[in-house]
Parts: C-alpha cells; structure tokens; sequence
C-alpha cells in the first residue's frame, strides 16, 4: 500500500485517538509541569540529551567516560576526543528527534515493542557507565516500570505500552523545546552547548541565534512526528 502522505479521507478512528491522545497528554504535562509527578519524565529526557551526547561522540571515533543526571534535572556527559561541534548540539536536537522516534513508535504495538526493548537495553548499558546514583536509580527503576508495563500488555487486559511510549515522546518533545527556551533563549546560561558551539562556530550567530534555531529544528520534529503519525495511521 503507497503512503497516503496527503491524507485523504482523514480522519479515521485510529487518526483521532492518536490525535486527541496527543491533546490529552499536552494538557496533562502542562497542567502538572510544577509537580513532582512529572519529575522521572524529565530525567528521562535529560537521560536522552545526554545519551545523545554520547552517541554523537562514539559516532565521531571519540570515547565517552561517565555519564551524569542531577536531580535538579541537569546532566553532564564526558567525552574525550570526537567532532566537538557535532557532540554540542547532539544533546537537545537528539533528545527532540528520539521524542518524534517514540511518538511515531507508538502508532504500532510492534514499534511500542520495539522502542521498549531499546529503552531497557539502553539503561542497561548507561547503567554501567553512569557517574551517580540519580542516574543509576533512573536507569534501574524505568527498566522496572517499563518491564512492568509490557508485563501488563502482554499477560493482561491492560494494554497500555503503546500509550506509555506515546505520553513519553510527548514528554520528551515538549520538554527538549522548554529546556532549549529556558537555557539558550530566556536565560541565556553562558554555559551552555549553544554559548560553546556559538565560540566554535565562525558564522556570526550568538548562543542565543543558535537556541532560536535549536528551537525551530525541534518544533519541527514535534510537528513532523503528528504529521507521520496520521500517514502512518491512514
């Protein structure tokens, strides 16, 4: 069957449970931002920014000793060698791309497998290299909720994985757009990958061009994941 990428005839049944599910899962992050409720959601993107630090400095031949989350919901990653000006900005456009990865993930029970199975293989292999006990403890209780989860989907009427992986892309996708907002853009923390990739990079562009820029990449990977959801689901 060829993609409907023009969506002809939409909305079907599946197009608007994935839609309104979005709505609903927006409304519920928004409502509870402030809240300790969304705390482990958070960490778990920072999880994912860091993680995609890493990745980009294993990609580039450079080598990755520890990895750290904080409770206050930051996190560092050392690196040693490696494409430093492709190992910046790794960090919050991968955690906006693996959100649309899990967003679009979640349109079929196999992918929410899928995605699953990589997301306790991956806290596994941090695990290992983790630096503090935030991110082990993080790394040790999603495997167990997530494991818990697919437990349920699979010996029980409570088949709920697809809509964990769905609320966790959202989570990602809106947080990696905040969190470039509140470090690059509002606050301007000098410290930050896009102040280090502004001193590396000749074109004349501040840290804070490179967060609004940061920002548009990620909004468009939210926007990109609905739009090949709604293929996926036609």
């Amino acid at each position: 069957m060829n993609p409907n990428w023009e969506l002809k005839n939409c909305c079907n049944h599946n197009q608007v449970v994935f839609l309104v599910t979005i709505g609903v899962f927006t409304v519920v992050i928004l409502a509870l931002w402030r809240t300790i409720l969304l705390t482990p959601f958070k960490l778990v993107t920072v999880f994912l920014h860091e993680a995609s630090h890493a990745i980009a400095c294993k990609l580039t031949c450079g080598e990755v000793e520890g990895m750290q989350v904080h409770a206050n919901e930051g996190g560092v990653t050392q690196t040693r060698g490696g494409v430093y000006w492709l190992i910046l900005p790794a960090g919050y456009l991968g955690s906006s791309f693996w959100g649309m990865v899990l967003i679009l993930a979640s349109t079929n029970l196999l992918t929410a497998r899928i995605a699953a199975g990589c997301f306790i293989a991956a806290f596994l292999v941090v695990l290992f290299v983790a630096k503090n006990w935030t991110l082990r403890g993080l790394c040790i209780g999603f495997i167990i909720f997530i494991a818990v989860i697919w437990l349920l989907q699979e010996l029980t009427k409570v088949r709920i994985l697809r809509f964990v992986i769905l609320f966790i892309g959202v989570m990602n996708s809106l947080f990696s757009v905040y969190d470039i907002y509140d470090d690059l853009i509002s606050r301007r923390v000098h410290s930050s990958d896009a102040e280090k990739f502004a001193e590396l990079c000749p074109c004349p562009c501040n840290g804070v061009g490179w967060g609004v820029i940061w920002g548009m990449i990620s909004f468009i990977f939210l926007c990109g994941a609905m739009y090949l959801g709604l293929v996926i689901l036609s």
